[in-house]
This record gives structure tokens, sequence and C-alpha cells, in this order.
């Protein structure tokens, strides 16, 4: 299924180095059925039962980093998924400069069905996105609200198409194609142009807007009703709240604008909070058995 483990990322930074050196830009792909499952939760379950939170904690900040230098290189990087690009798999896909996307992609954040939260940078971009789509004339908890809702409902896109509207893809930015044979050739289409229109590397943002102690209020109002009426267990209400409070950027008692790095900070002490978790171990182990999650 492709999961991510340290060798991939290792292979991804050393890549990106290469081409920033020698070449116009880079495209990742692969040939195979699923573009990629998501990150090796086997070892995150190593890790956690062994109690080795020192590497766990180093093996989220090298998948954050190498997301991020996805993102901030001095070259293009494209990236062409097919099939199953779930969890951290989605997550690289959201820190690409462009995405080429077959149309018979599934797509999506679905830690949560592991009782984590996106740990890979993900998390952070859906509420870095929610702050760029709030518009003045409607309440700026809508749009962080949907994100927020997307990623606490583990929504899978069942196609490229439909992952517009879950805001994974972007519109006027990122390609489908039909094709599915055609995808990389597109992808490498795209790295050219972009090449030759000038690129620049861009600039890790230090403005995003987090709404704090009044978006959280709502969020939790909401996730209390949803287990209140047993649309949620314990566990599902305790990891969205977990989400919420990174989202809305923490505590914090009026709106402010922070860094990127910031979120990443409260999304990496989020996830190795709930590494610690029974129930999430419990979680991971039944994936790792039957291939399904389990609800507890």
């Amino acid at each position: 299924m492709n999961s991510i483990g340290s060798e991939v990322l290792e292979a991804v930074n050393k890549s990106i180095s290469i081409a920033e050196e020698k070449f116009k830009g880079l495209v990742i792909a692969n040939d195979g059925a699923n573009f990629s499952a998501g990150a090796n939760v086997g070892m995150i379950f190593m890790f956690a039962t062994e109690q080795e939170y020192d590497e766990l904690d180093m093996a989220i900040r090298m998948f954050q980093n190498t997301m991020m230098r996805v993102r901030y290189s001095s070259i293009p990087v494209v990236v062409a998924p097919q099939g199953l690009a779930l969890g951290g798999g989605c997550e690289m896909n959201l820190h690409a400069d462009k995405i080429c996307a077959a149309a018979e992609t599934y797509i999506g954040l679905v830690e949560l069905g592991v009782g984590l939260i996106p740990g890979g940078g993900g998390t952070k971009e859906f509420a870095l996105r929610a702050a760029d789509e709030m518009h003045e004339d409607e309440p700026e908890t809508i749009t962080l609200k949907n994100r927020f809702l997307n990623i606490a409902t583990a929504k899978v896109a069942t196609s490229a198409y439909e992952a517009y509207n879950l805001g994974i893809l972007r519109k006027g930015h990122d390609e489908v194609v039909i094709n599915q044979n055609r995808r990389i050739a597109e992808a490498k289409r795209s790295v050219i142009d972009m090449h030759k229109e000038g690129y620049t590397m861009p600039q890790q943002r230090k403005d995003v807007k987090v709404l704090g102690r009044s978006a959280l209020g709502a969020l939790l109002a909401g996730i209390n009703g949803m287990q209140r009426a047993n649309y949620a267990t314990e566990h599902d209400a305790l990891v969205a709240r977990k989400l919420a409070y990174v989202m809305c950027g923490g505590d914090l008692s009026e709106q402010s604008l922070v860094s990127e790095q910031y979120l990443l900070d409260l999304e990496r002490e989020a996830f190795l909070s709930l590494c610690a978790e029974r129930k999430t171990l419990e979680r991971i182990q039944g994936v790792l058995k039957t291939g399904k999650p389990i609800r507890n």
C-alpha cells in the first residue's frame, strides 16, 4: 500500500536536493495501484507501546519537515496521485506546488479512524486554508467548521473531482487527468511550465489567522452534542477536541496571526498525546490485524 516511513521521507528529501541542484523541478509519483495509504502505523504503534516518545517525536518532526520541504523548496514539486492517497499520502499532496491527480483517486485525511489527528502538516494546512477562505460577509467559524468536519469525520473523496469539494484539490490550480497513464506526463509538463514562468521559492507563512476561544467554544459544543446523541464515542470526542484545539490555534483569548510552525508544533503535541491513549493503541492494533478500524 506504499506506506510512508523513514526511508520514503529520506528519499523525498534527497530527491528534492538533487532536483534543486541539477533539474528544473520534481514529480512525485509511482506506477503502483495506489499512491499511498498513509504513514507507517506499525512504526507508530511500536514506538507508542514501548513508550519511545522521543523517537516518536523525532519521526513526526521528520514527517512535518519533509512536507514543509515539499512546499518550500527552490524548485516546483508536483504530485501525481492515483488510487488511494490517504492520511500521510494526502498530506504530501496538500503541500505540493500542484497536484495532477488521476480521476480515480480516493484521497482524504483519515487519521481519526485510528484515534489520531493528521500529524504531518495536514491539520495545519486545513487551518491555513480555512483562514485564507474566510469572508467578511459571513461568520468566520463557518469555513473553519467545514474544514474541521472533513477531518473529524474522516471524509474521503471518491474521485479526484470530489476532492475539489473537500478543499483538497484547489479549483483553477490543480488538475484531474482522465487518462491515468498520462498523469505523470502531465505533471512533468506542469513542472516545466512553472520553471519557464520563473518559479520562485515561496516564504513560510507567518500570517495565518486563527480564531482562538471564539471558535473553539463553538466546536467543543458541537462535539459534546455529537457525543450526547451517541454519534461519537467518548474517544471520538477526545480526538475531536484535540483537533479543534489545534485548528483554532489553541486557547487564545482573541483572534491572532500565527506562523505555520506554531500550528505544526500544536499539531505534533496533540498527535503525541493521543499516541499515549490506550484506546488509540487499540484502534491502531485493530487496523494492523484486520485492516479495518474499530469503534471504542
